[in-house]
């Protein structure tokens, strides 16, 4: 079936909201108020508002029943793309009003979405000249972003590159004529930014670009994940556009210079900035040039330091507003390091404590931390921060400190002043250290208490988000630089250790440590304490990862005591998500059965691992990597499963980290929402952990098993 063509005539049409209406209207800015198109641009023929003529009702009429038809499934597949084409072409010349009008926007979205190329470009191409004042509307905005997801389809075809170059190349030269007001609506700043995905090859929904995952920040801020951004980090990079994406970003940053201190704390165009920068990422001559605009100069002053005292002042209190403190973590993201040191050392320097004290601009100094480059740049941050722990506990900005010690992890500096400075400021010299690890679970309720001396254990609280994340990169430094935190966890009292071992927050703790560098003794210090609560453990979803981790560090009678407390809760556990994979892996059913084969299995294993050190852990890390290959020792081919079910745990320790890091700064930065759902970390020495389990699974006699090993690791 074919719809053909209808006469034209009418002079009626409908609404926003799909009332009938007789009056033309100006553009309006999708909720309702009349806005003025185009009103920053100097050109007065951009200065005109762009008026909405009618929509005729046959014009309406022959929509409707396109929609009728569709919504019926009266149409095949091969019937589809010639009836949209055939309406698109009934379209053309009335592209704005069909677009912004509430009810028919949604036919056309249809129709954009099963037409050919040919059909499509020639729509773009149709309303080319008034694309903006689409993009700027409510309806508009959907139909727009849709024909970018239909082009998006017809990318990787060599054939039609030309075209679909051509018809985005008149877009973008008609936007760049005068952007700000695009950039800066609701609905146009989606718009440009799914153009700019589209131009550069990336999916359009993609969250790294068109928004900004707390957790992937967050998990890469604490070494937890590695940062990728490079400019050629999308699993599904597609053909991009990249001379359209040059001369859209550099087109919209030569109109808005001026306009620069709007842009910088607009919540919309902040969005759009970011997403051109991370889409820029890796290419440093764009940014070299696009980021000094962004700061309000060019790269020579900021390369010389010849700031305007006033200007850089401005610059650093706009970080304090939520929008620009966004673009600058992304600033400090993507910068090329000669930009960054920049940066640091000519506009930043002497700000970093106020910046760091303010519920906004925290978050631009967690991000300078993360992204330093070397040692030297560490000691600047250092000196300023260094000795702030106990006044940025304070105020409620523990991500900063996380920040500071997991960069001085990366960048193999400042370690044991880390350490002791972070000791210092939860206790004193007078006291002792057992209390250092249950003041860092509680930092809130610590510093919130307002005699800290009296403070003791609360009992039932939640355990604070990035209180446990600090303390799990603690346990990542040399066992002799942290000993007061193994002193402190070892000698918690029995019932404060299960208590922690039942929340995720404190759980994960208690993994870190037992993945430490920490003594094995002083290992089985901690784990003796949960004697009798390994069922219990076990069946909640967040302590059977601390179970598996204590079986681990165990020695023989204290695996068999935990292979004990399974067996009598086999059949509840076998019926949890987790259940399965840690009976498998704890070899419940051999227990079960098989006891003394059982015993003989986990002595060979352990004999197994001290033959292996002991030929070929080397004297610097041999503790170290043995703690981390027995932290993974019984991870099999069920690996896989157990990530999955961690992450869902993971997703709740980390979900709140931001949200519940501290009551002032959630007070302070209500609009500064961040989703952060947590990431594994992946672990270090994969290559020997392999090695390892090859070895272990080996059925050859002690001796070829160990040449067989020795094998495997030369290779």
């Amino acid at each position: 079936m074919k719809m053909g063509k209808k006469a034209k005539k009418g002079n009626s049409g409908f609404d926003d909201n799909g009332y009938k209406k007789n009056v033309t209207s100006q553009v309006t800015d999708g909720t309702g108020k009349f806005k003025k198109s185009f009103k920053h641009h100097q050109n007065s023929d951009s200065q005109a508002p762009v008026i909405r003529k009618q929509v005729e009702p046959e014009t309406a009429k022959y929509f409707s029943e396109i929609a009728n038809l569709f919504e019926s499934q009266g149409v095949d597949v091969e019937e589809r793309s010639v009836i949209c084409g055939n309406a698109l072409e009934e379209a053309r010349g009335k592209e704005f009003e069909l677009a912004t009008d509430y009810i028919i926007s949604n036919t056309l979205q249809t129709l954009l979405d099963g037409c050919n190329l040919d059909n499509l470009c020639s729509f773009l191409r149709g309303c080319a000249n008034i694309f903006p004042a689409i993009a700027m509307d409510r309806s508009g905005s959907h139909v727009a972003e849709t024909a970018f997801k239909s082009l998006a389809r017809h990318v990787q075809d060599t054939e039609a590159y030309t075209i679909i170059e051509d018809t985005l190349k008149m877009i973008c030269k008609v936007i760049v004529v005068n952007p700000l007001d695009l950039i800066c609506n609701c609905y146009g700043s989606h718009v440009l930014r799914s153009l700019l995905c589209l131009c550069k090859g990336v999916p359009l929904d993609s969250p790294e670009f068109h928004g900004a995952k707390g957790s992937k920040v967050l998990a890469e801020r604490l070494n937890l994940k590695v940062a990728h951004l490079d400019g050629n980090d999308s699993q599904h990079l597609q053909q991009g556009f990249p001379s359209l994406l040059k001369f859209l970003v550099s087109g919209m940053m030569n109109c808005t210079k001026e306009d620069m201190k709007t842009l910088q704390v607009d919540q919309y165009s902040s969005l759009v900035l970011q997403t051109a920068l991370k889409l820029l990422a890796g290419n440093d001559q764009e940014l070299l040039h696009i980021i000094p605009v962004l700061l309000g100069c060019n790269k020579e002053i900021l390369a010389e330091g010849k700031f305007d005292m006033i200007v850089a002042g401005e610059t650093v209190e706009s970080m304090k507003e939520p929008a620009f403190s966004h673009l600058m973590e992304v600033i400090l993201e993507v910068a090329p390091e000669s930009l960054y040191n920049d940066m640091l050392t000519k506009l930043l320097k002497n700000s970093l404590f106020e910046l760091s004290s303010h519920p906004c601009g925290n978050f631009v100094v967690q991000a300078l931390i993360s992204h330093a480059r070397t040692k030297d740049q560490m000691e600047l941050i250092w000196e300023e921060l260094g000795l702030k722990f106990a006044d940025l506990f304070g105020m409620g900005r523990s991500g900063v400190i996380a920040s500071l010690i997991a960069a001085c992890q990366r960048l193999q500096t400042h370690e044991y002043k880390c350490c002791e400075a972070l000791a210092t400021a939860v206790g004193s010299k007078n006291e002792t250290s057992k209390f250092i690890v249950p003041r860092i679970l509680f930092l809130e309720s610590y510093f919130s208490y307002e005699d800290k001396s009296s403070w003791s254990w609360p009992g039932g609280a939640k355990m604070h988000v990035m209180g446990s994340l600090i303390l799990q990169a603690i346990f990542k430094f040399q066992s002799e630089w942290i000993q007061p935190y193994i002193l402190s966890i070892t000698s918690m009292d029995a019932e404060h250790v299960l208590e922690a071992a039942q929340d995720a927050r404190g759980a994960r703790v208690i993994e870190a440590f037992l993945a430490s560098d920490a003594s094995t003794k002083q290992k089985r210090r901690l784990v003796v304490k949960l004697r009798g609560h390994f069922g219990e453990l076990a069946i909640n979803l967040s302590g059977s990862f601390t179970v598996e981790r204590c079986f681990n560090a165990g020695n023989l009678s204290l695996r068999e005591a935990i292979a004990s407390e399974l067996l009598a809760v086999r059949t509840e556990l076998s019926k949890t998500k987790q259940g399965p994979h840690l009976l498998r892996t704890l070899d419940i059913d051999r227990y079960a059965t098989k006891p003394d084969q059982w015993r003989s299995k986990q002595a060979s294993k352990q004999s197994a691992y001290n033959e292996f050190f002991v030929a070929f852990g080397s004297s610097e890390s041999k503790s170290t990597k043995r703690n981390k290959l027995l932290y993974n020792a019984s991870m099999d081919t069920s690996e896989h499963e157990e990530l999955n079910i961690k992450k869902d745990i993971d997703g709740s320790l980390i979900s709140t980290s931001v949200v519940d890091d501290t009551s002032s700064e959630k007070k302070g930065r209500k609009k500064r929402k961040r989703d952060v759902a947590s990431e594994d970390a992946v672990g270090s020495n994969k290559a020997i952990e392999k090695a390892v389990k090859n070895f272990l699974s080996s059925s050859t006699p002690d001796k070829k098993r160990h040449n067989a090993s020795k094998q495997r690791l030369k290779i």
